[in-house]
């Protein structure tokens, strides 16, 4: 193991420029050999991620929850799942990640809880018009009876977005709303019982340690209070402008409430609190949860949806950091996460992503249909040439990033799982017709030739895990100059080294329309090749990371170098 990340000295624009790993917890480390990930397997693997060379963790959540969606339905935000472990284990990884040198950020889940958390479980008990039930989305329906929900919104799962409760004589009464699975109530956030907890549940955390919070769905929480029916021939999941329940400008009084509970910690040892929006909204959007006095920073999704093209990366780079630099705001970009097909995966196939114009997306049906994607082969050789050409590229650009688990060891999707393992509430909802997310989930491969792979010391994981990935484990990378865990420390290692990277400005050169090639100062340069004809290495350049074969004097299609000029 090298040397600690960083101390943990004051500084308060680390966020700025970090690379951030994500942990799902149970996917990551398992350390009591019950087939499911948790904290103190975590601590056992913090190692690695020292050595690969991030400067922070964000760990998905944590939280006790009946897992009906992978732990975003959470039953309690002060406590840890049992399965995961304790609030002393949570302490214990927070205090050792810290001496480490590395940050810790959690997640929030502001916009639902489970149907197991008491307050919800208070408002089934009192009955309509009761306080408790003001804390979330409690109406009555249409129809003569009631029997149709109040309105036509529809929840991101499947399905209507509204739920019919049973009271206690046995008869229907009212609905409530939940904008994801039917077992995640939406909190009222008018109600300002409901801003005090999470104020609450935000020092809590803080209090304990913890360096920032990533926002699940931060701009979800506000509806129209009217609940309006959406335009004919237009879904409330669109997130069009104007929206009842996506984006609306109610936000800022919250996003500015949580700002105001980070900044009463920004004199502290480490530097401020901060918080990342998951978003997903166009840049000219999303920037405006970045403004001053705001949240910190946004997760760039228009770079994770993005076509392999050089023009749409091109277009995509620009206008992110034009919309980012008019706010004052870093650029956070991201390539995958637990919800999104790994990006091997997605780079291998015909379609790689959507798009994108000079002024944007441009709309194409299939690129948002993931059985559609699904069901087009993959060229995993190709997708992972092109998966180690975008890491340069993403940890080339100015501002801050984040690695997803396994991304940094070149996993591919699981397309394969047995339909009986599937967990995803996205499985159910649709009729078991959408596969969800779960391909993305499976546990992380660490050392050995057959499952588990190293991810705990017995026991079956809690998803399969595939018998190709014996030549991905971390242990069959470790010693390999040419795996993708040797590429991912020499890129970090090189990022953490160089002056020019991290936050920041670059220069475009004009090196042809299939070539992506900038410098960032002070003497470096990033080029990507996404055409068929190779592109010399200058003479006067001296490599220092590439993503192909370093001694071969030029870059091939699919391959990024970064130089020192």
């Amino acid at each position: 193991m090298t040397s600690p990340a960083k101390s943990q000295e004051r500084n308060p624009d680390w966020w700025r420029s970090a690379v951030v790993f994500q942990i799902y917890p149970r996917s990551f480390a398992d350390h009591n050999g019950d087939g499911t990930g948790d904290v103190r397997g975590i601590i056992d693997r913090l190692p690695h991620l020292v050595d690969l060379g991030v400067d922070a963790v964000w760990v998905s959540p944590w939280y006790p929850s009946p897992l009906a969606d992978g732990g975003y339905d959470v039953s309690d935000y002060r406590d840890i799942h049992p399965d995961f472990g304790t609030l002393a284990d949570a302490d214990a990884f927070i205090a050792r990640a810290h001496e480490f040198g590395l940050r810790v950020l959690i997640d929030l889940v502001p916009n639902h809880c489970s149907d197991e958390h008491p307050w919800f479980q208070a408002a089934l008990a009192a009955g309509p018009g009761s306080p408790e039930r003001d804390l979330f989305w409690f109406r009555d329906g249409r129809g003569d009876n009631g029997e149709l929900p109040p309105n036509d919104w529809q929840a991101m799962f499947g399905g209507p977005a509204w739920e019919r409760v049973i009271g206690a004589d046995g008869r229907p009464e009212q609905w409530y709303l939940h904008l994801f699975d039917v077992r995640q109530p939406d909190w009222n956030w008018a109600n300002p019982r409901v801003a005090d907890e999470f104020d609450d549940i935000l020092r809590f955390w803080f209090d304990r340690g913890i360096d920032g919070f990533r926002i699940d769905v931060a701009d979800s929480m506000a509806k129209d209070p009217e609940l309006p029916n959406v335009a004919d021939g237009v879904s409330n999941l669109s997130k069009h402008v104007g929206n009842p329940l996506w984006d609306r400008p109610d936000l800022e009084t919250i996003h500015r409430r949580w700002r105001g509970v980070a900044d009463e910690y920004a004199e502290s040892a480490r530097g401020p609190r901060v918080f990342v929006s998951e978003a997903y909204l166009p840049s000219d959007r999303v920037t405006n949860y970045v403004t001053q006095g705001r949240l910190h920073t946004t997760f760039n999704f228009d770079a994770l949806l993005c076509e392999w093209t050089a023009e749409s990366q091109r277009n995509v780079i620009d206008l992110s950091l034009r919309s980012h630099r008019a706010v004052g705001a870093p650029c956070t970009w991201v390539l995958a996460n637990h919800d999104n097909v790994r990006v091997a995966t997605r780079y291998g196939k015909a379609i790689t992503g959507m798009p994108y114009g000079p002024d944007g997306v441009e709309p194409d049906a299939r690129r948002h249909d993931d059985e559609y994607l699904r069901a087009l082969p993959t060229d995993l050789e190709l997708g992972r040439r092109r998966a180690r050409a975008a890491a340069l590229l993403e940890l080339a650009l100015p501002g801050g990033a984040y690695v997803y688990q396994g991304d940094e060891l070149g996993l591919d999707e699981v397309e394969d799982l047995p339909e009986d393992a599937l967990q995803d509430p996205t499985w159910e909802r649709s009729g078991h017709t959408v596969h969800g997310r779960d391909g993305c989930r499976v546990p992380i491969p660490w050392s050995g030739t057959e499952s588990p792979f190293g991810f705990g010391p017995g026991g079956e994981p809690w998803l399969p895990m595939p018998e190709r990935w014996a030549a991905h484990t971390v242990e069959a990378q470790e010693n390999d100059p040419t795996s993708f865990l040797a590429l991912y420390r020499a890129t970090l290692t090189e990022r953490r080294r160089n002056r020019a990277l991290g936050d920041g400005s670059l220069t475009w050169l004009d090196s042809g329309p299939e070539v992506l090639d900038f410098v960032r100062e002070p003497g470096f340069r990033c080029i990507v090749n996404f055409g068929p004809d190779a592109v010399p290495i200058p003479e006067d350049a001296a490599v220092l990371v590439h993503s192909g074969d370093p001694n071969s004097g030029r870059v091939e299609q699919d391959e990024a170098v970064w130089l020192s000029v």
